[in-house]
């Protein structure tokens, strides 16, 4: 049986280059690891030791791989020991990284509408640095509980269906000529007071429906989120890949630890998110 993850996931002796604390217990850590960065692709993740005492890695998706400088980039929120530990480390101590992990994304639109809740938020980033110098359009509409891990600018670029004063926007996406808008409950200025999918839907509604035959969208967040991404999708009949996150042992399809139910042609499949994903099409887990 081909097992397609064979030979492609390396460890690494990795060092801190960065880490950085943010709003709300987030931090960005980046670290070199020239193999691995040379083969990440949106969509996958890494499996990190947090500390030498604690044996157990944790999966943190990537955000950002520089292949030439030979870096990862990492955004993560504190949530256990586990994460914890791992906010602890300095730059130039060291972490074995084990990856790229997972099934990526697999960009076949013109209008890729991108949507991330949370630490969700990365491998949006990555899929549009990725797209920067394509002819392809994306938009990201970002959402978060906790502040943003950067402070939010006034966009520079006008999109359809936006409601007046959402204004909002990740910087380092605007620098790279890519419009995006926030979301939130908690009432960031500049913000959707609101779900991300609330905002996706007023800009599907600006939208001509020859537009929308050209979007696709690419999600990544808690489940409900994902939940409510898939309806969205389904309301406009639009494709939907969707990146899901669940607790993981080994990472790498031994453990089958974090399985899910996913529909199939020949029926419901138990699927491992780790190397079966984490990307799966959106229709097949909701």
């Amino acid at each position: 049986m081909d097992k397609p993850h064979r030979n492609t996931i390396l460890v690494e002796d990795a060092e801190i280059l960065c880490h950085e604390a943010m709003a709300g217990d987030q931090y960005v850590l980046r670290v070199n690891a020239p193999g691995c960065a040379a083969r990440a692709r949106a969509g996958q993740f890494a499996h990190i030791t947090v500390d030498p005492q604690r044996p157990m890695r944790r999966p943190i998706s990537i955000m950002r791989a520089a292949a030439d400088a030979g870096w990862l980039e990492f955004l993560y929120k504190v949530v256990g020991d586990g994460s914890s530990l791992l906010s602890r480390r300095r730059p130039g101590e060291r972490l074995s990284v084990m990856g790229p992990i997972g099934i990526p994304f697999t960009i076949a639109h013109q209008r890729p509408l991108l949507i991330g809740g949370g630490v969700g938020m990365p491998p949006m980033v990555f899929i549009a640095e990725s797209l920067r110098r394509s002819d392809r359009r994306p938009v990201a509409i970002l959402g978060s509980e906790v502040p943003f891990p950067f402070t939010p600018r006034p966009s520079q670029f006008l999109l359809e269906g936006i409601p007046e004063g959402v204004i909002a926007a990740m910087p380092l996406l605007e620098d790279w000529g890519i419009p995006s808008r926030l979301a939130s409950l908690q009432g960031y200025a500049g913000c959707h007071m609101g779900y991300v999918t609330d905002l996706a839907r007023h800009w599907l509604d600006g939208l001509g429906e020859h537009q929308r035959t050209d979007v696709g969208i690419y999600a990544c967040g808690p489940h409900p989120m994902l939940q409510a991404v898939v309806s969205l999708a389904r309301d406009y009949g639009l494709p939907v890949q969707i990146s899901l996150e669940e607790f993981m042992a080994c990472a790498v399809g031994g453990c089958a630890g974090c399985v899910v139910e996913v529909s199939t042609p020949d029926g419901p499949a138990m699927k491992r998110v780790c190397v079966d994903g984490p990307v799966f099409d959106g229709y097949s887990v909701f």
